[in-house]
């Protein structure tokens, strides 16, 4: 079990992370629940914490949330956070484009450069591995351009080929890049189709950014294509049962 794993000290700081990553007050069962452990504990550990100055208010029943004002040291790592870091490097080093591998590759040294001795395995002889990638993409190069104008919130105008080999253009919003193990597809509000479309980047002939701004702000763009999916994804559950 996860309690039995975790020392005293890391179970005390993996409860300042849940408070830190939480917006909303979490319950003594909830912080139980995660940790595995019992809510005397959470309740012993809390009232430790609270004695060491750690700014958490709230109550028993209610719930509990950290003070803005407090923060860890950025580099307290658990060992399992550690591995989270090496397993998402290792997969961005594999499949983004150079830009990207090489800064995966970067956040890699500099993580390495500060953690204990203790902890140097989980870097150089790490437990994870990430499947590479099946092929060769030759469009890596376009997708830094389609990052810089996702943050950028500027228009992008493509010269596309579908999946029957026709080559349309299409003038979009850029909302995000979403990557799988073999494909990277750029979602974007397409003013042809007057939707959300998904690009797959291997299809997209020609990028041009326009010196022209989004009609809409990217997060509430985000936000309607998240809904979107989600209604999507519903009804096809509900048509399959």
């Amino acid at each position: 079990m996860i309690a039995e794993a975790l020392r005293s000290t890391d179970r005390l700081f993996q409860i300042i992370q849940i408070l830190r990553r939480s917006s909303r007050p979490v319950t003594a069962r909830a912080l139980a629940e995660e940790l595995e452990v019992s809510i005397r504990t959470i309740y012993r550990d809390i009232a430790h914490l609270i004695g060491q100055r750690v700014p958490i208010s709230g109550e028993a029943g209610v719930g509990y949330v950290l003070g803005t004002g407090y923060d860890m040291p950025p580099l307290a790592l658990l060992p399992a956070e550690l591995e989270a870091i090496v397993l998402g490097a290792q997969w961005v080093a594999a499949h983004g484009e150079k830009e990207l591998s090489r800064a995966a590759l970067d956040v890699l040294a500099k993580v390495a450069a500060v953690v204990p001795p203790a902890l140097q395995p989980f870097i150089s002889v790490p437990s994870t591995a990430t499947k590479l990638p099946l092929d060769a993409s030759q469009d890596k190069d376009d997708r830094t351009n389609l990052r810089a104008a996702i943050r950028a919130g500027t228009k992008l105008h493509l010269h596309y080929r579908d999946q029957q080999g026709e080559v349309t253009e299409r003038t979009v919003w850029p909302v995000v890049l979403g990557y799988s193990d073999t494909t990277c597809m750029l979602i974007a509000w397409c003013e042809l189709r007057q939707d959300f479309r998904h690009f797959r980047t291997d299809r997209i002939q020609a990028v041009e950014i326009l010196d022209k701004k989004i009609g809409e702000p990217r997060t509430r763009l985000l936000q309607r294509w998240k809904a979107q999916r989600t209604s999507e994804l519903a009804k096809i559950t509900s048509e399959a049962g």
